[in-house]
C-alpha cells in the first residue's frame, strides 16, 4: 500500500533501546496485519501497550441474513437509515458475506468516552456527508466529503465530527485492503497508467503523544463480538512510528478517470482490492468520443460477481429515479443494464457529472432487516417502465 513513512522520534536502528529524557525506555510494538509475513509498522509509546486493567463480557454485534431470497434486483434508500448519537450504535450492516459487511452509518457524535478497534477486518469509510479529524495512535487524519479513510485492522481509532450530519458508507474487508496489482510496478509504485499516484495518499499529521493514566475503554470487535477493554493508559501515547502499515486517506476526487472511444468496462474504475471483492470509484469525466459511441453501459451479466453501486451525487443517465445514497445491487447470475429509453437519451452526451461507489464481490451477498427495511420493493420492474 502506501509507501514507507515516518513521523515523530523513533531510534536509529529497531529492535534497540530508546531511552526516555529522563529515565527508562520508550515501549517498542510491532503493528502488522498478517503476522510478520507482510507489511509492519513500528511504534513507539510511552507506557506498554499491554495494560489492562478491566474487562467485561462481550455483546454479540454479528449481523444476520434476513432472507434467502438471493437472486433479485433490489434498490435500497441509503439515506433513510436514522441518524444517530453514538457511532458504533449507527453503522447499520446492509449487505454481507464472508469476505466483507457494507454498512450505513448517521452518526451526530464525536467518540469521546471509549475508543474502538476493529480487530476482525480492515475498514473503508467513505465519507458521503460531514467533516471532521480521524484520530488514532498514528496521529490525526482530516476527513471531508469524498475522502476514503483507509484502516488496516486493529488499528485504535476515535472520530470527532465537526458536523452533525454526517453520512458514511463503510465497508469492512475480511482480507486486507491493497491497491489493484496491476497499477503497481514490481517494486510497489504506483505507475503511470493508474489513475492516482502517491501523491494523492494523505499520511497521518500531528502526531501529539498523550501521556496519561487512568481508565481508558476500547471497544474491540474481534469474531462478531464487542468487548470492553479498559487500559490503564491512553492509547495515543505514541512519540514515534515509521514503517509501511498505517491508515491513510484516498478522496474519490483525486480519481483521475480513465475514458476511450467507446465505453469502457467497470475495471478502469477500480480503486482498492480486497480478498474476492473490489471498490471501484465512477468519478465525473468526458464520454466515449467514438462518432456512433453509446454512452449508456451496455447490458451484462455479472455471472462471477454481485454488483452493488451508491450513488453519491450528480446526474445518473443509465437509471431513473436516482437519489443520493440509494444503493443498487445487481446480483450474479441475471443480467442488468440501462432503464428503458436511457440508451437513447445518452448519444450525443458529452461528460457526466456522476460521482458513486461501487463494490463488486465475487461471492453472493446476503441482506439484513437493516436493507429490508429501506428497500424499494417497485425497484426489480423498472426496466418493464
Amino acid at each position: 500500500m502506501p509507501h514507507y513513512t515516518q513521523l515523530g522520534k523513533i531510534p536509529h536502528k529497531r529492535h534497540t533501546q530508546f531511552k526516555k529524557e529522563n529515565e527508562g525506555l520508550y515501549s517498542e510494538q510491532l503493528f502488522s496485519t498478517e503476522g510478520f509475513s507482510s507489511n509492519y509498522s513500528l511504534l513507539y509509546h510511552i507506557h506498554p501497550p499491554t495494560i489492562i486493567i478491566d474487562t467485561k463480557e462481550p455483546t454479540d454485534v454479528n449481523p444476520k441474513a434476513a432472507t434467502e431470497n438471493i437472486l433479485k434486483h433490489r434498490s435500497f434508500q441509503g439515506f433513510s437509515i436514522k441518524a444517530e448519537s453514538d457511532y458504533l450504535k449507527s453503522r447499520k450492516p446492509i449487505l454481507i458475506n464472508d469476505d466483507c459487511h457494507i454498512t450505513l452509518a448517521a452518526p451526530m457524535d464525536s467518540m469521546t468516552d471509549y475508543f474502538y478497534k476493529n480487530a476482525d477486518a480492515d475498514e473503508v469509510i467513505f465519507i458521503h456527508e460531514g467533516r471532521g479529524k480521524m484520530l488514532t495512535q498514528y496521529g490525526e487524519l482530516p476527513f471531508s466529503y469524498g475522502d476514503y479513510i483507509v484502516l488496516p485492522r486493529g488499528t485504535i481509532y476515535q472520530i470527532t465530527f465537526e458536523t452533525q450530519e454526517n453520512r458514511l458508507f463503510i465497508v469492512e474487508s475480511f482480507g486486507p485492503i491493497r491497491f489493484p496489482n496491476r497499477y503497481l510496478s514490481k517494486y510497489g509504485q504506483l505507475m503511470e497508467h493508474s489513475p492516482f499516484c502517491e501523491r494523492d495518499i494523505r499520511t497521518p499529521e500531528n502526531l501529539n503523544p498523550i501521556d496519561q493514566t487512568g481508565e481508558f475503554l476500547i471497544r474491540i470487535k474481534k469474531k462478531g463480538l464487542l468487548y470492553p477493554v479498559t487500559y490503564g493508559t491512553h492509547p495515543f501515547d505514541v512519540v514515534g512510528w515509521d514503517g509501511c502499515e498505517y491508515p491513510f486517506i484516498f478522496s474519490i476526487h483525486d480519481f483521475e478517470p480513465i475514458t476511450g472511444r467507446v465505453h469502457q468496462p467497470p475495471p478502469v474504475h477500480q480503486t482498492f482490492d480486497g480478498k474476492d471483492f473490489v471498490i471501484c470509484s465512477f468519478v465525473p469525466r468526458l464520454y466515449d468520443y467514438h462518432p456512433d459511441a453509446i454512452p449508456a453501459p451496455y447490458n451484462h451479466s455479472n455471472i462471477d460477481s454481485d454488483e452493488v453501486l451508491y450513488y453519491v451525487d450528480g446526474e445518473f443517465m443509465s437509471r431513473k429515479h436516482v437519489t443520493k445514497g440509494m444503493i443498487t445491487l445487481h446480483p450474479s447470475g441475471i443480467p442488468h443494464g440501462p432503464h428503458p429509453g436511457a440508451v437513447e437519451k445518452s448519444i450525443g452526451k458529452k461528460d457526466t457529472p456522476e460521482l458513486a461507489v461501487m463494490v463488486d464481490t465475487f461471492r453472493p451477498l446476503q441482506l439484513t432487516d437493516y436493507a429490508l427495511g429501506i428497500e424499494d420493493k417497485e425497484y426489480v420492474m423498472s426496466w418493464a417502465e
